[in-house]
């Protein structure tokens, strides 16, 4: 095997200053053992700052056309800890993350990625939501779930996506299918969450878009004729969010037959029955029955469905009080807003089975006995 004679260590040297002036000298820690040849020096990881930026921790993500601030931070591959100007650029289509303007053109010129793996299940208008399964499109849900964790503070979903479904929501126009924000649900949950994770981009958020998601992932449990719920423990924002659709989509249910029982509350919104006692009880809507003479709220552990998980036993006697003006006055005043809404006609779904792997028929010489 030939050893590489002075021409060619010059020539590495040249070539990995050019890559270093790209990458504003990050290259010099993934290089360490680098030597001058013939006074050729090494570039220091400060080189050429004035043209390329400093070497910075990930502060902001360069997503399609729009530079977005980061919230937190992400556990990205160590070379890209630390990067030009701390901003990160991504592909908004195949979500594949680079270090440098120069990377992205070039990738954009391969990528022929225009809308998210997998199967489109959802269209109405301009609006599309694909189920990604996170075992047959690994390295897209990886990337998923490490652009979430720029925004999410409790995150700890990274690299092991096999288990999950991913419902990732998209804008189109002529140029392409655009991210909007995404929900992943567990492929079996022995608990019937409907929602592990669920991000808006920032730039999408005040939109409504948090109740579209929430309100696609319930269509998704009656189509599995099932009751979800969140994930818990929620998050403060998160919480927050959940209470308020739990609220809308009690409030409509009543608002279109103000004597329906618990149950037809929870058959018709596909919310289990602890979210739908929580939501009467905080709109002070409940009315519980402890004997002829006494009426009163709900226990103490009614109120904790930001972190409850273990299925209550709701009421024997109980009366909804419906108030009908401050329903529909409540409903109005969301519905002015204009926010996108679920339609339901237009879902294309089926629910996900399990393929049985590793099963072989029985012979009748293997049958016992």
């Amino acid at each position: 095997m030939n050893e590489p004679n002075k021409d060619d260590m010059e020539r590495f040297e040249r070539s990995k200053r050019a890559a270093m002036n790209w990458l504003g000298g990050s290259l010099n820690e993934q290089l360490p053992n680098s030597k001058h040849v013939s006074g050729v020096d090494t570039v220091s990881t400060n080189a050429n700052a004035a043209h390329t930026g400093k070497a910075l921790p990930i502060s902001m993500i360069r997503f399609g056309a729009f530079d977005i601030n980061t919230w937190f931070q992400a556990p990205f591959p160590e070379e890209y800890s630390l990067v030009p100007d701390g901003r990160l650029w991504m592909c908004e289509f195949c979500l594949k993350y680079m270090k440098s303007r120069f990377m992205v053109t070039r990738h954009r010129m391969k990528c022929m990625m225009q809308f998210p793996p997998g199967q489109e299940i959802y269209r109405a208008g301009n609006i599309s939501v694909f189920e990604v399964d996170g075992s047959k499109n690994k390295i897209y849900c990886q990337n998923l779930c490490l652009l979430a964790k720029l925004f999410l503070d409790h995150k700890t979903l990274y690299y092991d996506v096999e288990p999950f479904l991913f419902y990732v929501f998209v804008e189109s126009d002529a140029y392409g299918s655009h991210f909007v924000g995404y929900f992943s649900k567990e492929k079996r949950s022995p608990m019937d969450y409907n929602v592990s994770c669920i991000m808006t981009l920032p730039i999408h958020q005040r939109r409504g878009w948090g109740y579209f998601f929430i309100e696609m992932s319930y269509l998704l449990s009656r189509k599995e004729k099932r009751r979800g719920s969140p994930e818990r423990p929620l998050s403060d924002l998160g919480f927050l969010t959940y209470r308020s659709y739990w609220r809308l989509a009690v409030f409509r249910v009543l608002d279109a037959d103000p004597v329906c029982s618990l149950e037809d509350i929870c058959s018709r919104t596909g919310m289990k029955m602890d979210d739908v006692l929580y939501t009467l009880q905080d709109n002070n809507m409940l009315e519980v029955f402890h004997n002829e003479a006494s009426t009163g709220r709900l226990p103490t552990e009614y109120e904790a469905s930001k972190f409850a998980d273990e299925k209550k036993v709701p009421p024997n006697d109980y009366r909804i009080v419906c108030d009908s003006e401050h329903i529909r006055a409540s409903l109005a005043k969301h519905d002015a807003k204009n926010y996108v809404r679920v339609d339901p006609t237009k879902l294309r779904w089926t629910p996900f089975i399990h393929k049985r792997t590793g099963l072989e028929p029985i012979t009748s010489n293997e049958v016992p006995g």
